[in-house]
């Protein structure tokens, strides 16, 4: 009769499903419960799996959200090549995630409703002082579109069903755009407005 190999079964393939899940972006429990689940259930297995590889497990629980982060070397320790890219964002996109970040974490001060709704008219008032060539209200709101788009792509932005010109801004952001990133807010935004001309790109 042969042994069963330890670790075999549907462990396994929840596991492996996990794993692939994380390398393909951001796991969110709204999205699919079932995988978030089994990722908080496997967390300690998956954390040292991807910490061979260079990677450090990120999970808020209380915001339903897990994605994997390169590790960053101390002083001393050699890098590794990276696995997870930098993300190269222009300006206006850039710009747009901290007025995002901004306006969310003014919405969880009023202590009001937990999700935080958005439509393209409101981004564009929010992003119109900040960009060049506004007193063109088309070529503003295709800038804006298109922008938006970049970010609902990159999952911080979620399109309400039904809707094409309203979002929930997805609580996942406030790992991205961090509480460091909103104290040097006024800072960022006079180097964005000075380098709006020279089409600079910000890494976030």
């Amino acid at each position: 009769m042969n042994t069963p190999v330890s670790g075999a079964g549907t462990h396994d393939a929840d596991f492996s499903g996990a794993l692939i899940a994380l390398m393909g972006g951001i796991v969110d429990r709204e999205d699919n419960a079932a995988l978030w689940q089994r990722l908080i259930e496997l967390r300690q297995r998956v954390a040292e799996y991807v910490a061979a590889m260079g990677l450090e497990l990120i999970l808020d629980e209380a915001e339903g959200y897990g994605y994997l982060r390169q590790h960053r070397a101390a002083p001393g320790e050699p890098e590794l090549p990276r696995l997870i890219a930098r993300r190269q964002l222009g300006y206006s996109v850039s710009l747009l995630l901290v007025l995002l970040r901004r306006k969310l974490a003014e919405f969880d001060a009023d202590g009001g409703e937990t999700r935080l709704i958005v439509d393209g008219t409101q981004i564009a008032e929010m992003a119109r002082m900040f960009l060049a060539d506004t007193a063109n209200e088309a070529k503003l709101m295709d800038r804006v579109e298109s922008d938006v788009k970049r970010i609902v792509e990159m999952g911080f932005l979620r399109r309400l069903r039904g809707s094409e010109d309203r979002f929930e801004v997805r609580r996942m952001l406030k790992s991205f755009v961090d509480a460091q990133w909103l104290n040097e807010f006024e800072t960022r935004l006079a180097e964005y407005r000075a380098h709006t001309s020279a089409g600079t790109q910000e890494a976030l």
